[in-house]
């Protein structure tokens, strides 16, 4: 169960632009399937190699990602409120590439987990396709960051970041 009542959670949605177009009925049928969890600070949520069982929207505090080489540890990136997280792995079922971390501060999340989605099709599947369809976006702004990032390396690399 969540801390956040039906009109809450409505308003959080509406606030940040996840699964906007679901109604506020619609969204009290979603938090049954809904966990909260809260992580305290620097704890590990997941680990590279493991699989996804589960994706979680950033309610309080934020994620940090980093990846390792198994001496060091670099800092990839870090996702705040109103983000979905853990949706690559989730749904691709394939091992993540990064560790992802509570921030300093710790965050809480509510999750959806594999078997509660799987039920969700199935008794609701419109609330499901929202989330999936905020899942794509959410993969989208990754890719057009990273492609971003990528073209700010490539200019200071060949323009006028080159000795």
């Amino acid at each position: 169960m969540i801390s956040m009542s039906e009109k809450e959670l409505f308003k959080f949605f509406q606030e940040h632009t996840i699964c906007e177009s679901l109604t506020k009925d619609e969204v009290g049928r979603l938090i049954p399937y809904l966990q909260e969890k809260e992580y305290e600070g620097n704890q590990v949520i997941s680990d590279a190699g493991e699989v996804g069982e589960a994706l979680g929207f950033v309610i309080e505090g934020k994620v940090q990602f980093t990846s390792s080489d198994g001496q060091d540890k670099a800092p990839v990136g870090k996702q705040g409120v109103g983000t979905l997280i853990g949706e690559m792995s989730f749904f691709d079922r394939k091992p993540r590439n990064l560790r992802m971390e509570s921030c300093k501060k710790g965050v809480t999340f509510l999750m959806l987990s594999r078997p509660m989605y799987d039920r969700l099709k199935v008794e609701e599947a419109y609330i499901a396709v929202n989330i999936l369809e905020n899942a794509i976006v959410s993969l989208d702004n990754l890719v057009r960051h990273m492609g971003d990032d990528i073209s700010a390396l490539s200019h200071y690399m060949h323009g006028v970041g080159k000795r």
